[in-house]
């Protein structure tokens, strides 16, 4: 669609409360899932970090991966990535081997283990989504998945040029200061 496609709404066309109220549920789901993260690490005494899960994810899906392009397909920064990676080696569950392109350098990669475990918690996720899904009809359930994902690129799209926006604002404050109240 282009913005000449009468399908497509402005930018300025969408209402402010209707943003509001997308905005609102994003930042419950973001707490909420953020919470549930949280007591499932406290639950399982550190054993679970739900995040470094998304490597062993990351990797069956794309294939051994070097750890700075590992980082940036989960939007990572590399300390953090090295340390979940470093926990995931301990635990058998990713191994580092030489990468066949460069044997100067190692690739991650996911070992037996890790393959068994993600099917474990693919399984978990699934039925949970499943339990949060019951009632919505097939079609629902399309139109929710292509929904969410259009949203999902949309962001991904626009990440840059929000980040790009943020720091052309070196004075923060004045960039997030209210609006003046004509009362």
């Amino acid at each position: 669609m282009t913005d000449d496609d009468p399908a497509t709404t402005p930018q300025a066309d969408i209402d402010d409360g209707l943003v509001d109220a997308i905005a609102l549920e994003i930042a419950r789901l973001t707490k909420l899932r953020d919470r549930t993260n949280a007591q499932i690490a406290a639950l399982t005494e550190g054993e679970i970090e739900p995040a470094a899960y998304a490597i062993l994810f990351q990797l069956i899906h794309t294939g051994p991966k070097r750890s700075g392009a590992l980082a940036e397909a989960l939007y990572s920064d590399a300390s953090t990535v090295s340390r979940q990676v470093a926990s995931l080696v301990k635990r058998g569950l990713i191994e580092r081997r030489a990468d066949p392109a460069d044997g100067r350098v190692s690739v991650l990669d996911v070992t037996d283990a890790g393959r068994a475990v993600a099917a474990q918690i693919r399984a978990r996720r699934n039925d949970s989504l499943r339990q949060m899904l019951r009632g919505w009809t097939p079609e629902e359930l399309d139109t929710f998945s292509n929904q969410l994902r259009r949203f999902v690129d949309g962001y991904e799209e626009s990440r840059q040029r929000m980040l790009a926006d943020l720091a052309a604002h070196k004075d923060l404050q004045s960039y997030y200061a209210p609006a003046e109240k004509n009362s």
